[in-house]
């Protein structure tokens, strides 16, 4: 069972990212304050203990109950501008900023962040296995951007974004070798393996 908060007092924002290791898409970021009056189900846990279908359903959950949630994006082109890591803090950031009021403090999943205006912050490694928050903003992350990459499969069929959701996969990475990179490709990445840099 996760814990429902890091400290009992305050309104308390979990953050988390999805698609920080991709070679293609956005990174998108999720907030979540939880309603500490509400008790938090069992679905709501690390997003990849999750099957896509208990996913959907979890997010629906967080939508519904969540005292307060935002999702956010940083582009593939802003990704080869400031870094994956710079760009998932920003993501972060941007959700944040979409509250209406900042939150008491902040918990991220990792061990680096970013401080967001001058609200206290936490890291906590492995943080979407350890408290609701974080594991609520996790699966927000993850089924906003599986739902994008979906529907841009459909304009890049050859990628299999519809399965891979832009992760380094052997069927992705040989449609890169043999038709190059899309618009939605990030410039900046490595093909991990064989190290094969697409400086493009």
């Amino acid at each position: 069972m996760l814990a429902p908060h890091y400290h009992p007092d305050g309104r308390e924002a979990g953050c988390d990212e999805a698609g920080r290791g991709c070679l293609a898409g956005p990174v998108c970021a999720a907030a979540v304050v939880l309603d500490a009056g509400v008790p938090i189900p069992e679905m709501i846990r690390d997003s990849k203990q999750l099957t896509p279908k208990r996913r959907e359903l979890a997010a629906e959950w967080v939508e519904a109950h969540a005292a307060r949630w935002a999702v956010a994006y940083c582009s593939p082109e802003e990704i080869d501008e400031i870094n994956i890591l710079r760009a998932s803090f920003k993501a972060m950031h941007r959700a944040l900023q979409a509250f209406p009021e900042a939150p008491d403090r902040i918990l991220v999943d990792g061990h680096r962040f970013d401080p967001f205006e001058e609200v206290p912050h936490h890291c906590i490694i492995k943080g979407d296995g350890k408290y609701a928050s974080i594991a609520a903003a996790s699966i927000l992350a993850k089924t906003y951007r599986d739902r994008l990459m979906q529907l841009w499969h459909l304009d890049y069929p050859d990628y299999q974004w519809h399965s891979n959701k832009g992760y380094p996969t052997q069927t992705h990475i040989q449609a890169i070798r043999e038709r190059g990179i899309t618009p939605l490709h990030r410039r900046s990445f490595t093909i991990k393996g064989k190290q094969l840099k697409m400086g493009l």
